[in-house]
Order: structure tokens, then C-alpha cells, then sequence
């Protein structure tokens, strides 16, 4: 019989491979902005005039703007530290995401919260100040802020410029309100701070209802990717996930997370403990999750959680 353990607990690395390829990607696109579409040209236009013409966000009203700039604009910097930023956050929350979700998971909330901030700023932004073309990570990175801090809420995190470690959902809800404040009064200069409103109520909206409404699902479906993530997070705690449905083979992410070994043949224990006196075996537990997968986490009773929250911790 074949088993599949995470290394290091939950699979965590310090590069996972989303978050790795992203910040590749907006390194050599910038490498790309500042030494070669800043410098060439085509005729008498340089580079830079085209490139931003076709792959910021531009707003609607000046007619320039395409449907792949929802994606575009979202890899593109206006200078070193705008790139540098951005990238350390990203890599700073964004890592236990994707060990946790996995990537196809991390990737699929990543760009669809750099999308909902490019709505915030193509139709709510406007109503506030002048509509300018739009670059950056921020809003898809807002989006992963979000989700780290109502994933982790109690976890305490540094906030600039204060540097005083503060809750994580504390911190995510006063950045957000500051990028609100910003936002409507007019105050915003060269940064959307309606974006970054927008990334934020993105991910919040895809962390509690993503799941539910069955948009990873489909995005596995449609990219071919496996159904379920042996992963799942209740409560704040993480447990392993029994299938809804028999597979041939194990699910597997992709190196480094996961490897897979033979297991000898030997006859299964019976139980994986005693709770309140009762001995929970694997009928117990198949039971529970069978249980959430049909009415949700908030139909277990006390006990049933705390059977959870006890086998997360021997897992």
C-alpha cells in the first residue's frame, strides 16, 4: 500500500513553486521594462509606449483597454521598490498559503484577486479621482494579505511603519481601512489605493466562499489538476482529508512536498486514540468528515471538533 507524507509537517518550503515562479517573472519583466522597452524603438515610438499601451490596466474611458490587461498589469513595476515590496510580501504571506492550499489553489486565488482589484479600479475608483493606467501586485498581494490574516488570525505580525507586533486580522483590517480612507478622499497620488481596497474584499470574498460556490473545483477540472488537497483547514487547525470519491493513485502536489514510499503490509491499527474515554477509530473519523463534506464544519458538535482539533495534533 502506497502513503503520502509531507515533509517537514505540512509540506512547507521556504520557495514553493508559485510563489517562486512569480516573483521570477516580475524580476525578468521588469529587467525587460527597464533595459530594453525603456531603451529601443520602433521607428521614432519606443518600446515602452507600446508596451504600456497594451499591457497596463488602462482605464475604459481612453480606449485602450484590452481584457488580458486584468492579468498583465499585475506583473509589471514602476521602479525597484515598488518590485521589492511587493515580492517580500508576497513571499512573506504568501508561503504557509501555498504549502497549506497548494499551488494550483494559491496560483488560481492570486490572479483572481489581482483581478478583483482591477475591477475596484476600473469602475469604483474613477468616482474618486482621476482614471490613470495601472501597474503593480499590490491589489492580487492585498488579496493574500487578507487571506493570511483571517487563516492566521491571532498570529502576530509587524506593521509598518510601527514596527509593534500586532494581530494578523488587526493588522489586514487596518490596512485595508487605510487604502478605504485613501481611496475616497482623494488622497491617493500615484497609488490605487482603491485596488488595494479591491485585492483585499477579493480574497476575503475567495476565502470564505471560494470553496463553497466550487471555483477551485472547476479551475482542477478545466487545467486537468487533481480534486482535492489531502490538506483542508477547520477552525484554524489542518487534518488530513479522506477522498469523497476512490482514486487510482494517491494525490500528489509536485516535488518537494510530498514523497511516496511503500508502506510494509501490516494490518492497520484499529484506533488513532482515546477521547473521553471513548476509543475513536478510523469509522469514527470517516464519519466526522463525511459529516462536514455534506453540511459543513459548523454542523460537527463540540465534541466531533475536538476529536478533530486532538487527531490534527497527532497527524
Amino acid at each position: 500500500m502506497k502513503k503520502i507524507i509531507a515533509k517537514n509537517g505540512f509540506g512547507f518550503t521556504l520557495f514553493p513553486p508559485v510563489i517562486k515562479s512569480l516573483i521570477l517573472i516580475n524580476a525578468i519583466i521588469f529587467f525587460l521594462d527597464v533595459f530594453f522597452f525603456g531603451i529601443y524603438r520602433i521607428g521614432d515610438v519606443p518600446l515602452i509606449y507600446y508596451f504600456a499601451k497594451y499591457f497596463y490596466l488602462q482605464p475604459i474611458e481612453s480606449g485602450n483597454f484590452y481584457i488580458w490587461q486584468l492579468i498583465t498589469y499585475q506583473f509589471i513595476h514602476g521602479g525597484v521598490w515598488h518590485l521589492f515590496f511587493n515580492l517580500f510580501a508576497l513571499w512573506m504571506f504568501g508561503v504557509e498559503l501555498e504549502s497549506i492550499w497548494g499551488s494550483r489553489k494559491f496560483l488560481t486565488f492570486y490572479l483572481l484577486s489581482g483581478i478583483g482589484a482591477a475591477l475596484f479600479q476600473l469602475f469604483v475608483a474613477p468616482l474618486f479621482s482621476e482614471p490613470l493606467p495601472t501597474i503593480g501586485a499590490s491589489g492580487a498581494i492585498f488579496g493574500v494579505l487578507a487571506a493570511y490574516g483571517f487563516t492566521f488570525p491571532d498570529r502576530p505580525v509587524f506593521m509598518f511603519p510601527i514596527f509593534i507586533p500586532i494581530p494578523a486580522k488587526f493588522f489586514v483590517i487596518l490596512y485595508a481601512g487605510l487604502a478605504f480612507l485613501l481611496g475616497i478622499t482623494g488622497s491617493a497620488g500615484n497609488v490605487a489605493h482603491i485596488a488595494h481596497l479591491g485585492g483585499a474584499v477579493t480574497g476575503f470574498l475567495l476565502l470564505k466562499f471560494g470553496d463553497k460556490i466550487g471555483i477551485y473545483r472547476l479551475v482542477n477540472r478545466l487545467t486537468g489538476g487533481s480534486a482535492y488537497h489531502p490538506y483542508e483547514t477547520y477552525g484554524g487547525e489542518y487534518f488530513v482529508r479522506k477522498p469523497r470519491y476512490r482514486q487510482r493513485e494517491p494525490f500528489i502536489e509536485e516535488p518537494p512536498y510530498y514523497e511516496i514510499y511503500d508502506e510494509p503490509s501490516k494490518k492497520q491499527p484499529k484506533s488513532y486514540f482515546t477521547f473521553e474515554g471513548e476509543e475513536i477509530t478510523q469509522e469514527i473519523v470517516d464519519r466526522i468528515l463525511d459529516k462536514i463534506a455534506e453540511r459543513g464544519y459548523q454542523s460537527l458538535t463540540e465534541k466531533e471538533k475536538r476529536i478533530l482539533l486532538e487527531l490534527s495534533k497527532k497527524l
